[in-house]
């Protein structure tokens, strides 16, 4: 019995005669019907029918040589779907933090707001809700060391007088 290699390459001539011109077109035609095929896959089809060989038995050449590609596309599909729940949960996380650290600033903003308020207000005898050395601050200025002044805290205080 004859031994082929894993991969044999077998030639076929079409002679100028018009059989095979015709034969030769209709191939042409059975090709740009059926892009995704090959001539040798062509061949290969016509030696199965000819051979009279059940199509139960015959290899489906497009699972074949499918087959790897769809499995590597799947593989592709799942590295791509953990690597999007990897991101997406890494910038929910992000996210949180900033909306955390926003609210606390806007907390810290409320509280210089009230402080700035409450000092520019001359105390009433009415008494109000105002922390003991916040009272005795703006009550006793003379007797307050002098404080720094923060220079973020001057540039908010002129956008708060403007509520």
């Amino acid at each position: 019995m004859f031994q082929w290699s894993k991969k044999v390459v077998k030639s076929v001539t079409f002679n100028p005669g018009v059989a095979d011109e015709s034969l030769l077109e209709q191939v042409e035609s059975h090709l740009e019907k059926q892009p995704d095929k090959s001539f040798s896959d062509l061949c290969k089809e016509a030696l199965w029918q000819s051979l009279c060989v059940p199509e139960s038995v015959r290899p489906s050449p497009k699972t074949a040589a499918t087959a790897p590609v769809e499995q590597q596309i799947a593989e592709l599909q799942r590295q791509m779907a953990g690597l999007e729940e990897r991101f997406f949960a890494k910038e929910s996380h992000r996210l949180q933090a900033i909306e955390r650290h926003i609210l606390q600033l806007s907390q810290q903003v409320a509280q210089l707001a009230l402080i700035i308020n409450e000092r520019s207000q001359i105390p009433s005898p009415i008494p109000s809700p105002i922390p003991p050395e916040i009272v005795n601050n703006t009550a006793h200025p003379v007797a307050a060391p002098p404080q720094e002044v923060d220079p973020v805290i001057s540039r908010l205080s002129e956008y708060l007088d403007d509520f």
